[in-house]
């Protein structure tokens, strides 16, 4: 999320170089507005990235030691053997950098661009090429090259693609700050993807994102994977996008990492079209669009098991589709609008009760407001799983976990609210406890916030799934003041301030009586 941090991280980079960057970079903006800047500035980083990759390799080509020894820096080849982007000496940044201040910059980005794309055929289509266009003031389109130009200077290791996947990363928090709720499309708030990948604990095996917006599900699980000393290789990504201009995002996002992905062969709406239609994966993330009304349906589809889901509303479909893409050990993390755990409308109760009955809710959890930047309502975490049973954990058949994180999070802004890390280990935490203790005590129900109970239990409920129902209230800590003292003390202080009332509204009254509207 969008903070600056003063502290340094662990390759010496402070943290708040990025906020320094983007105040820089927003000032160049000029009367572009957030949507349009967007895309100007994160091909600009993308180009830096994969010239900075390109010029590490070069350089260890060059030497021709140990492993290169003999090698030709000039070799396409040889950069593919190494996962690295080749690049032409048209799209080298140090070739921009003394560009900058021409008045044909533009075209020279966008002729970069495109020799990009033909010499690297996973980014064919991707970039942006409209740098050149009338309305970018390009004075300030070579002062922003100046800006990004600065990104990875100094040591070896800041060259590396962790600062500017970094600042790629806050960008696209900002701009879906400055975008709002257009800008909330592409983009699920930082705490949030973290929460979903903590509990989810994607080690080995497929991930898929059918609504996968810029790709942060997929970012987040990559280090997920790399914090637990796993290795990335053993997760396969497979994304899906609508959005033509969200899936180059997505693809750019990936690739400033050297992260690999299968998003299908183009954009495409996942209910007329599944790309990945054989998928079955161990890992479902998502953040789908909420209560959409604006969907294909065919009543006929294969995905709608438990219920044919409402023309008018998305919710239920995006359930099918998740449980449907889930391999026979898979386990789904995704965030769906409050209402969609009680809502009856349409046959939505129906389909919500068969899923239930069929013993496929892990756990729900409740979600504290103004996360988003597309909206301000609350919204809630479902967590599904096909086999509750499967040996290495807790048998947790015809049960479900509870957790109300409402009143957690802190405002980072006056609309903005994020998950502390401290909320974030709380909640992922008491699930990985609940889901593996077995007798050893580790997890226990807290009233307030978290409730394990039965199917029996949720279908006394009618199968309304909101935590609130099932943790109770908090309790409340036993002062040790007895009742009568404790009644008696507060009747004098309530009465005192009757008292006080009574005598600001003796002298509000006098003084309305001596500017002549006394009564």
């Amino acid at each position: 999320m969008a903070r600056d941090k003063s502290s340094s991280n662990g390759n010496g980079a402070n943290l708040g170089f990025e906020a320094k960057l983007w105040l820089t970079a927003d000032k160049l903006r000029n009367n572009m507005d957030a949507a349009e800047y967007k895309h100007v500035v994160l091909g600009l980083i993308f180009l830096k990235y994969i010239s900075d990759s390109f010029e590490e390799m070069h350089a260890k080509l060059a030497s021709g030691k140990g492993d290169f020894k003999g090698a030709d820096s000039e070799d396409q080849d040889e950069y593919l053997a190494q996962n690295v982007f080749w690049v032409p000496p048209a799209a080298r940044w140090s070739y921009l950098q003394n560009s900058a201040k021409q008045p044909t910059i533009g075209k020279v980005v966008d002729d970069a661009m495109v020799a990009l794309e033909r010499d690297n055929p996973r980014l064919k289509g991707v970039l942006p090429k409209d740098y050149a266009r009338p309305g970018l003031d390009k004075t300030r389109l070579g002062e922003l090259i100046d800006v990004i130009g600065t990104i990875g200077l100094g040591d070896k290791e800041n060259r590396s693609k962790d600062i500017l996947g970094r600042v790629y990363e806050y960008f696209l928090t900002m701009f879906a700050s400055a975008e709002g709720k257009n800008g909330g499309q592409f983009y699920t708030p930082n705490c949030v993807v973290g929460l979903l990948v903590g509990m989810l604990a994607p080690y080995k095996g497929r991930i898929y994102d059918p609504c996968c917006g810029s790709g942060g599900m997929f970012v987040q699980s990559e280090k997920f994977v790399e914090a637990h000393g796993g290795r990335v290789g053993d997760i396969s990504i497979y994304g899906q996008e609508s959005n033509a201009t969200t899936r180059r995002l997505a693809i750019m996002n990936l690739a400033i990492r050297g992260i690999e992905a299968d998003f299908g062969p183009e954009q495409a709406d996942t209910f007329r079209r599944d790309l990945h239609k054989d998928l079955k994966a161990q890992f479902v993330l998502a953040n789908p669009p909420f209560n959409d009304s604006d969907w294909h349906r065919a009543d006929n589809d294969v995905r709608w098991k438990y219920g044919v889901p409402p023309k008018g509303n998305a919710n239920f479909a995006w359930v099918q589709h998740f449980i449907h893409h889930l391999a026979p050990d898979g386990l789904a993390g995704f965030v769906l609008a409050n209402g969609s755990m009680s809502s009856n409308q349409s046959g939505e109760g129906e389909i919500r009760k068969a899923i239930v009955e069929a013993d496929l809710v892990d756990c729900m959890v409740a979600l504290p407001g103004q996360l988003f930047y597309s909206t301000q309502i609350p919204v809630c975490l479902w967590f599904l799983t096909k086999n509750k049973h499967d040996g290495k954990r807790r048998d947790r058949r015809k049960e479900t976990l509870f957790i109300d994180a409402r009143k957690m999070g802190t405002l980072i802004d006056r609309v903005h609210r994020e998950l502390t890390e401290s909320d974030l280990a709380k909640i992922v935490s008491t699930y990985h406890a609940w889901r593996e203790d077995k007798g050893a005590g580790k997890y226990q129900d807290v009233a307030g916030f978290c409730k394990s109970s039965t199917t029996t239990e949720i279908a006394a409920h009618g199968h309304v799934l909101t935590p609130g129902r099932y943790v109770g209230a908090e309790e409340v800590e036993d002062d040790g003041e007895p009742f009568e003292e404790k009644m008696n003390r507060l009747v004098a202080e309530l009465n005192s301030q009757f008292a006080e009332s009574a005598k600001l509204e003796k002298a509000i009254k006098a003084n309305l009586g001596g500017l002549g509207y006394g009564g």
